[in-house]
C-alpha cells in the first residue's frame, strides 16, 4: 500500500500564510475545481481572488461546486480567449502580482503570456516546475520543464535552470542541488542531452548560472538515491540528493512528473517562472490541496522579489 505522502507542500501553504495578502487573476475559473481552490485560498486568507471570465459560467461553476463567491470581485469577459488577454492586462497593470490558470487550455492562457505587445515576457525563458512531495524521498523534488518548452537549446536550459534555482530559494532551500538527468551519466557525442548536461554545469562553474550546484550528465537513479550514485563510483554534494531535476525534453518531464503522481502517491504544485509575475499553472486533475499549494509557491515567489528589489535612494 502506497504511504500518504509527507506535509511538506502544507509548509509551504503555511510560510504563505504568513506572508501579506496578495490579489490573484484567476483565469476563466469555470469549472467547480477553479472555483474550490479559489474559494480555499480566500479562506486561508493569503490571496484575494479575482475572477476573470464569463460570469455565468462561473456563477454556474459555483453553484456546481456549493461554493459561496459573493464576496469575490468578478470581471466579465465573453469568452476564455478574452479572459487570458484580460487577466494578463491586469498583472502587467499591476492590479494583481498573480495569475492563475482556471479551466482554459495551457496554451490559451500561455499565448497571452508571451504575446511581444501586451504579454508578460521578460528577457528570461519562460519554463514551468513542478514541486513533488513524496513519500520516498527525504526533501521536496522540483522537476523542470516538464509543461511549457518542448525541446530546449542549451541556452534555454541555462535559463529553466536558473528559474528552478530562484524557485527552491523561495521556497528555503538556500543553495539547491541541481541534477541535469539523462538516459546514461557519461558524456557521449550519441546523446545531445548529455552534451548539454555537462555545458550547464561549465555554465554554471563560469557564473552563467547563479545560486545552486550543478552535476550532470546524471542517470535518475544517481541522481535521487545515494547508493545507485555510489554503486556507479559517482561522487560530489549532487549526486543521490538532488533538489532539483532537470529534464532533456518536455515528454521526459511529464512522463516522470506524472508517474510520480500517480504510480508514486505524490501530491505536486505547479508553478510558470521567467513571466513578470509567477503563474500558478493547475491541471484539471489536481486536487484542491495542490491547487492551494501552487498559490502558495507564487506567492513565496512574490516575496522573495519583494525581498531582494533594490531600495531607492
Amino acid at each position: 500500500m502506497t504511504k500518504a505522502p509527507p506535509a511538506r507542500l502544507d509548509d509551504l501553504i503555511a510560510k504563505a500564510r504568513q506572508l501579506p495578502k496578495l490579489t490573484a487573476a484567476i483565469c476563466h475559473p469555470c469549472d467547480p475545481a477553479s472555483i474550490e481552490g479559489a474559494c480555499e485560498v480566500a479562506r486561508l486568507g493569503f490571496i484575494d481572488p479575482v475572477l476573470v471570465g464569463p460570469e455565468a459560467k462561473i456563477r454556474a461553476a459555483a453553484q456546481a461546486a456549493k461554493a459561496d463567491i459573493s464576496g469575490f470581485r468578478i470581471v466579465t469577459t465573453p469568452h476564455s480567449h478574452a479572459a487570458a488577454a484580460q487577466a494578463v492586462a491586469m498583472v502587467r497593470e499591476g492590479q494583481a502580482p498573480v495569475l492563475v490558470k482556471g479551466s482554459l487550455h495551457t496554451d490559451e492562457l500561455m499565448s497571452a503570456v508571451v504575446d511581444a505587445a501586451t504579454g508578460l515576457r521578460t528577457d528570461r525563458r519562460i519554463s514551468h516546475v513542478f514541486v513533488i512531495d513524496l513519500a520516498s524521498y527525504p526533501r521536496l523534488l522540483l522537476i523542470t520543464d516538464a509543461a511549457v518548452n518542448i525541446a530546449p537549446s542549451l541556452e534555454e536550459k541555462r535559463d529553466i535552470v536558473q528559474n528552478a534555482i530562484d524557485l527552491a530559494q523561495a521556497i528555503g532551500v538556500e543553495r539547491p542541488k541541481v541534477a541535469i538527468v539523462c538516459a546514461v551519466e557519461t558524456v557521449t557525442s550519441k546523446l545531445k542531452s548529455t552534451i548539454d548536461a555537462a555545458a550547464l554545469c561549465k555554465m554554471a562553474d563560469r557564473g552563467q548560472i547563479a545560486g545552486g550546484d550543478l552535476e550532470g550528465p546524471l542517470a535518475f537513479d544517481n541522481a535521487i538515491n545515494l547508493e545507485a550514485a555510489k554503486d556507479k563510483h559517482i561522487g560530489g554534494d549532487v549526486a543521490g540528493q538532488a533538489d532539483i531535476v532537470v529534464v532533456p525534453d518536455l515528454e521526459a518531464g511529464n512522463m516522470l512528473a506524472k508517474q510520480l503522481t500517480f504510480l508514486g502517491g505524490a501530491e505536486s504544485a505547479g508553478i510558470v517562472l521567467g513571466a513578470r509575475a509567477p503563474i500558478a499553472l493547475t491541471s484539471r486533475a489536481d486536487s484542491v490541496e495542490a491547487r492551494v499549494a501552487s498559490y502558495a509557491l507564487a506567492a513565496l515567489l512574490v516575496d522573495k522579489r519583494r525581498r531582494e528589489k533594490p531600495v531607492a535612494g
